[in-house]
């Protein structure tokens, strides 16, 4: 699965002047908010599942998965928490000309790769709960319609 990184590889973060940096984690808010919509879509897909679901088997599979949308927007929020005040702290730099360390990139660059890991645990998590509803359907009997 391919990473989501906005940032031309090689040394980016290392050269980046502190607007560029700005620019970006803009682009990761962005990004983060699409994602906390989506996951938000997913939970009530899964909850309108739930009122269909007769076998035990497939509310275990269901619940399993709930829990791991609440872990996944957990974890969403965090990161746009971070994001947010990574993007001010940069703001901040700007505005009053500090100069940037080697500490401050490397932070830039661990949120960047964890908002990547994020980013590919939620497209997992997103085509295991297309594959977990499409058999709890197939499965479970739907009530006819008289």
């Amino acid at each position: 699965m391919e990473s989501i990184r906005k940032r031309p590889k090689g040394d980016f973060i290392a050269e980046a002047n502190m607007e560029q940096l700005y620019a970006l984690t803009k682009h990761w808010n962005s990004d983060l908010y699409f994602f906390k919509d989506d996951i938000n879509f997913l939970h009530k897909l899964l909850d309108s599942y739930f009122i269909w679901i007769d076998k035990d088997e497939n509310y275990r599979i269901a619940a399993k998965m709930k829990n791991a949308l609440l872990k996944l927007r957990t974890h969403g929020e965090d990161l746009l928490d971070r994001t947010h005040k990574h993007r001010q702290q940069i703001g901040k730099m700007i505005l009053e000309k500090v100069d940037d360390s080697q500490v401050f990139r490397q932070e830039h660059e661990d949120l960047e790769d964890e908002i990547a890991s994020f980013v590919k645990a939620f497209r997992l998590n997103r085509l295991e709960l297309f594959k977990i509803t499409e058999y709890i359907k197939d499965t479970d009997k739907l009530p006819e319609i008289s």
